[in-house]
C-alpha cells in the first residue's frame, strides 16, 4: 500500500509549512493516472498522523482526470474507460497528457498565527 508512504510525504510537507501551528484540514489533489485509491490514502492519513500534532487534521482527497489536448484543433477530452488515441473533436491522431499526473497539497488550513500545534496556550 504506497498510500502509507505518500500520507507520511504530505504529512512532513505540512508539519514544515505550519511551522507550529495547529492543522486543522489538508487539501491534495491526485491525478487520475498516479493510481491512488483516495479511500486509502485517507485512511492511511490517520494512521500516519496519530499521536502526532497532525492527529486532529483532516484530509481532503480531490481526484484530478486524465485530460489530453489534441496536437492538431487544441480540444481537450477527458480519459474514461475508452482510451483514445485520436482526437474526439477532429479526428486527427496524436494527443498530449495536460492533466492527471498530480500528486499536490493544494491547502493547509492552520489555527491562527499565535496556537500552537499542541493546543497549549
Amino acid at each position: 500500500m504506497h498510500e502509507v508512504a505518500l500520507s507520511r510525504q504530505i504529512a512532513r510537507i505540512v508539519e514544515r509549512a505550519a511551522a507550529g501551528r495547529r492543522v486543522t484540514r489538508v487539501e491534495v489533489e491526485v491525478g487520475q493516472l498516479r493510481q491512488v485509491v483516495p479511500e486509502a490514502l485517507r485512511y492511511a492519513w490517520t494512521f500516519v498522523v496519530a499521536g502526532t500534532p497532525l492527529a486532529s487534521a483532516g484530509l481532503v482527497v480531490t481526484a484530478v482526470p486524465a485530460t489530453v489536448r489534441c496536437a492538431a484543433c487544441g480540444a481537450e477530452a477527458t480519459l474514461d474507460a475508452e482510451v483514445r488515441f485520436d482526437c474526439g473533436a477532429c479526428g486527427a491522431p496524436g494527443a498530449t497528457l495536460v492533466r492527471g499526473e498530480e500528486f499536490r497539497v493544494c491547502t493547509i488550513d492552520v489555527d491562527g498565527p499565535g496556537t500552537p500545534a499542541s493546543g497549549e496556550g
